[in-house]
């Protein structure tokens, strides 16, 4: 019976980790402390006495939050120290072989991709958490109220303010899947050719480029921006090769993206933020090593 017993707790806990995970690496930006927060999130549910929980789904989720707000609070003085811009780890994704709703698709590519993770970065630990549960997964405002230990207009308030201040910040609009690739591939023509007209017909006026290699890496480490300046940079690394290796585009984040390969291993990954108007708004490079490891072949 005991054996059973486990058998069905973990059985409960795996069929919900798919959405822990999400939540927590939304939260936080990084798969390792992801993972760690829902490993503990394991522990926990299997110290509990589970007769006491009607619903392992809402009681998980608001485990999972606690924990990752904990994590927040404790990462952000280390990313004070971090040499260079901070930008999330990227990860593999496969919404467009695994997600069949096109809307459901959609939501799930804008809540993780880079720019928006970006912009979470600048929120409130809380108003991070409502933005994600209501924003990415639908929670319901008094199930969200539940999970937090507030109340449900307070957290409408947050909702609402995170809600405004990720739309001043990245607005939101439609980008076809198709022409975002075609728009990787011909930026990656250019860039790799040192084709610097090429790049400035592809880049914004405003465009910016954030590199982040931790001090590990070479990358730059101020924000450069104006298409100019970002448009002579890639030229430039494609004339003295900062990326030497093997060029795939993968769906990472929930868009096509650039994943440079060294050895066969992960050297760095270059993500696009596209605007309303077709065009590149930012160029994302990451090289720290650290947070490319998940990426391997």
């Amino acid at each position: 019976m005991a054996t059973d017993t486990a058998g069905a707790a973990a059985d409960a806990f795996e069929e919900q980790r798919p959405l822990l995970t999400g939540v927590a690496y939304r939260m936080l930006g990084r798969a390792a402390d992801a993972e760690d927060v829902v490993q503990e999130a394991w522990l926990r549910w299997a110290r509990t006495d589970r007769e006491t929980v009607r619903e392992p789904r809402p009681y998980l989720v608001r485990v999972t939050t606690r924990l990752a707000l904990d994590r927040l609070r404790q990462i952000g003085s280390r990313r004070e120290t971090y040499v260079g811009p901070w930008l999330p780890e990227p990860i593999a994704t496969d919404y467009a072989g695994t997600v069949p709703d096109a809307a459901e698709r959609v939501a799930l590519s804008d809540s993780v991709s880079l720019a928006v993770l970006v912009v979470l970065e600048s929120l409130s630990p809380l108003e991070r958490a409502v933005f994600v549960l209501r924003e990415a997964f639908g929670f319901p405002y008094a199930e969200i109220a539940g999970i937090l230990e507030r109340a449900e207009p307070a957290v409408r308030q947050l909702a609402g303010r995170a809600r405004r201040h990720v739309a001043e910040r990245r607005p939101r609009f439609a980008v076809d899947p198709t022409e975002r690739r075609d728009l990787t591939e011909r930026f990656l023509a250019a860039a790799g050719g040192g084709d610097l007209d090429g790049l400035l017909a592809l880049l914004a006026p405003d465009a910016r480029l954030v590199g982040d290699s931790g001090g590990k890496a070479k990358a730059p480490l101020r924000v450069l921006e104006t298409a100019d300046k970002v448009g002579r940079f890639l030229a430039a690394v494609a004339v003295k090769p900062l990326f030497e290796g093997e060029f795939r585009i993968r769906e990472i984040n929930g868009a096509p993206a650039v994943l440079v390969l060294s050895g066969g291993k992960p050297d760095s990954v270059l993500s696009l933020d596209v605007t309303e108007d077709g065009r590149i708004g930012c160029v994302y490079i990451i090289r720290n090593p650290d947070k490319l490891a998940l990426l391997a072949p």
